[in-house]
């Protein structure tokens, strides 16, 4: 076996080891989102925040059905996969450029902002017609905090395993 076979082998095996480990902290991520939002929120005296009440809007008014399921789907491929690639390719390589030393709960917590603005300004004012942020009512305020302990937690299991 030469030296490029093992370099090769090498960087398949961490591919796939970083694969598993962006799967793992959306996944987590995304739990703790559902939690928060339909559950804890409400528990707490907050507004519910419905996971899927945005992405089956988004579906109805630019397709205008909205198959089963569909809604779902789309959250959770935004929560393991959209997201998480928005951190490793976005977030992480301006983090290193910019300032390499910030601590990775700060990042967190920028991107959990980020986030949030994409999901009430980009996608629920711009493409379904809302008001921006949808009004800044109580579900703007659960929604951010859904956003940034999303951002927390998906940032967490990424770096406690080594996904950096």
């Amino acid at each position: 076996m030469t030296n490029h076979d093992n370099e090769s082998e090498r960087l398949s095996a961490n591919m796939f080891s970083s694969i598993l480990i962006m799967l793992f902290a959306g996944a987590l991520a995304t739990v703790i989102f559902d939690f928060w939002g339909p559950s804890l929120s409400p528990l707490l005296g907050f507004a519910e925040l419905s996971t899927i009440k945005l992405p089956r809007t988004m579906i109805e008014v630019i397709f205008g059905t909205v198959p089963t399921g569909t809604p779902e789907l789309i959250h959770y491929i935004t929560g393991l996969i959209l997201y998480p690639l928005g951190w490793l390719f976005v977030v992480l390589p301006m983090r290193k450029a910019i300032m390499p030393s910030l601590h990775w709960s700060i990042t967190a917590v920028v991107y959990g902002i980020v986030l949030w603005v994409f999901a009430l300004y980009v996608v629920a004012h711009l493409i379904i017609g809302l008001p921006p942020f949808i009004g800044f009512t109580e579900t703007t305020w659960v929604a951010l905090i859904g956003h940034i302990l999303y951002a927390l937690v998906f940032a967490w299991g990424a770096q406690t395993r080594s996904f950096k």
